[in-house]
């Protein structure tokens, strides 16, 4: 445990010129106090890690020491080749560095590690987009990806719902979501982070003028919110249903899963039939009723009357037609 813990030190401190010891703990999931202790064994073993005294001070290695890949283990020589999602790598135009990066890794490990790369590959592929739909990718996502890559404000035309209209942009970072790329980006002078979809891009400029990275941002946190938030932002109506108990477990297949979800734990007990009466965030009674008609029997609607009355007109249509035959 402490030997992959100091290695991963010694990578830490190569990826970055001085490290605090609050952000080594930090890192290594440790206390200051062990980053203390670990720094004077380092340098008892041969490395060469120096600690600067001071506020401003922080451990660095000096003389340029740099470690091998050889301490390796195969699950990480393995999880390493995962970590390039090459559909993804394609459509940016950084498969050709991608593949010169997997050859300097391959060289540097162990012959006994120099297939995880093919026995990776064997056991694990990711395939992005959703069924039934033709991925296509953004015809300007590659100036994108460069203008994100070396921090380049970029000027850009979007088409929005409204207008076509013009933004100066900090292109912060790219996401994948279902076959669809995403740009997360501040607005120049307004200090305000957006989401922004590549394909309604119509035109991106990137300028010689970079911009100072927050470096406190968190792409996934503020993805996973910004998600969270245009799930919950759409669900703006509700219907009253009662589910039997086959309806209940479909229903986070057929509904948003986590909205589903919260409305099933603040349902009350079921009834002696043993169906549930819950309400339900929708995003409008035309999709709440293409998304319960798949429960089929399952659920009865009982409130809008309006989408009461749908379902009643479809089942008397169902009838007639099941009937007949």
């Amino acid at each position: 445990m402490r030997a992959a813990r100091l290695i991963k030190m010694v990578l830490l401190l190569q990826s970055r010129p001085t490290m605090t010891a609050a952000e080594l703990a930090r890192e290594l999931e440790v206390s200051e106090r062990t980053v203390t202790r670990d720094a004077q064994a380092l340098s008892e073993a041969g490395v060469p890690v120096y600690a600067d005294r001071g506020r401003a001070g922080g451990y660095r290695l000096i003389g340029g020491y740099r470690t091998r890949l050889t301490g390796l283990a195969r699950g990480e020589a393995e999880a390493l080749f995962l970590s390039g999602v090459p559909g993804a790598l394609r459509e940016m135009g950084l498969e050709d560095a991608a593949s010169a990066a997997r050859l300097k890794v391959s060289a540097a490990l162990l012959p006994s590690l120099r297939d995880a790369s093919r026995t990776a590959a064997q056991r694990f592929h990711l395939d992005a987009p959703n069924w039934f739909k033709e991925p296509k990718t953004p015809q300007l996502l590659p100036a994108v990806a460069d203008a994100v890559w070396d921090d380049r404000r970029i000027v850009t035309r979007y088409r929005s719902r409204e207008a076509e209209v013009e933004r100066e942009l900090e292109p912060y970072g790219l996401v994948l979501k279902a076959g669809v790329w995403y740009l997360c980006a501040r607005v120049a002078g307004h200090g305000s982070y957006r989401v922004y979809r590549i394909d309604r891009f119509t035109a991106v400029e990137a300028g010689e003028e970079r911009f100072a990275r927050d470096e406190e941002f968190d792409l996934p946190g503020f993805w996973d919110e910004r998600a969270e938030q245009f799930a919950r932002s759409i669900l703006r109506a509700e219907v009253v249903v009662r589910l039997s108990a086959d309806g209940v477990r479909a229903l986070p297949y057929a509904l948003e899963p986590q909205s589903a979800r919260e409305a099933l734990e603040a349902a009350g007990a079921p009834g002696e039939d043993g169906w549930v009466t819950v309400t339900l965030p929708v995003e409008s009674e035309e999709v709440a009723h293409a998304q319960l008609a798949a429960l089929g029997p399952e659920v009865e609607v009982l409130a809008p009357g309006s989408l009461r009355a749908r379902f009643a007109s479809d089942a008397i249509r169902l009838a007639r037609m099941y009937g007949a035959r």
